[in-house]
């Protein structure tokens, strides 16, 4: 892991430079996995590659409205040892009985924002929950491991307490945890010049 713990203020860009992906997303990391594997997991349908993330989003919406929702796409793409999952709009991977059996043999650590702010970070090793928790409320955790990166997710920018401020910094702070966990920092050039390997995948 880096010396330097990035926080939530790191990932500012995100929301500024990629509003279009920023309101609704989920962002998974998998270790040791090539996205052909993950996908196979997922037991999905390859489908054709697209260059950077505008064009993942919009080939996302025109899915889901050519599927009704059944179907999803997620654009994938190996960085260092893990591969990369982005849905748009999407949430499979924070979804339990999803990600906790594609997780066999790996670590997989994924966050989720929808379009009402409601959020959720999931990190599981090998089928077994780590620590799940709604980034609005890290004070309720859950998994076998609960407490284990306490001062990680204070230091990193999750709001602990009764009062919540009015800018919540959670979902950007979601970034850097999983950072934090993976060695593995996304970037705004990571998503404007990547060719993504795509599949589409049931949402159910």
């Amino acid at each position: 892991m880096g010396c330097m713990m990035k926080t939530g203020a790191d990932y500012a860009w995100f929301e500024n430079d990629f509003p279009d992906i920023a309101e609704a997303y989920c962002f998974t990391l998998v270790r040791g996995l090539a996205p052909a594997e993950v996908v196979s997991r997922l037991e999905g349908h390859p489908e054709e590659p697209l260059h950077g993330i505008t064009a993942v989003v919009d080939a996302a919406f025109a899915q889901f409205d050519s599927a009704e929702g059944d179907r999803q796409l997620v654009a994938m793409t190996a960085v260092g040892a893990w591969t990369l999952l982005v849905e748009p709009d999407g949430y499979l991977g924070v979804t339990e009985e999803r990600a906790l059996p594609a997780s066999a043999g790996t670590s997989w650590i994924s966050h989720f924002v929808n379009i009402n702010g409601v959020g959720t970070f999931l990190w599981a090793e090998n089928q077994v929950l780590r620590l799940c928790f709604d980034l609005m409320f890290p004070d309720d955790r859950w998994g076998t491991t609960p407490d284990e990166l306490l001062d990680v997710l204070q230091r990193i920018g999750f709001h602990f307490g009764e009062e919540t401020p009015e800018t919540d910094p959670s979902s950007l702070a979601a970034f850097a945890l999983a950072e934090h966990l993976a060695d593995v920092a996304i970037t705004p050039g990571l998503l404007t010049e990547t060719t993504f390997a795509c599949a589409t995948v049931r949402t159910q």
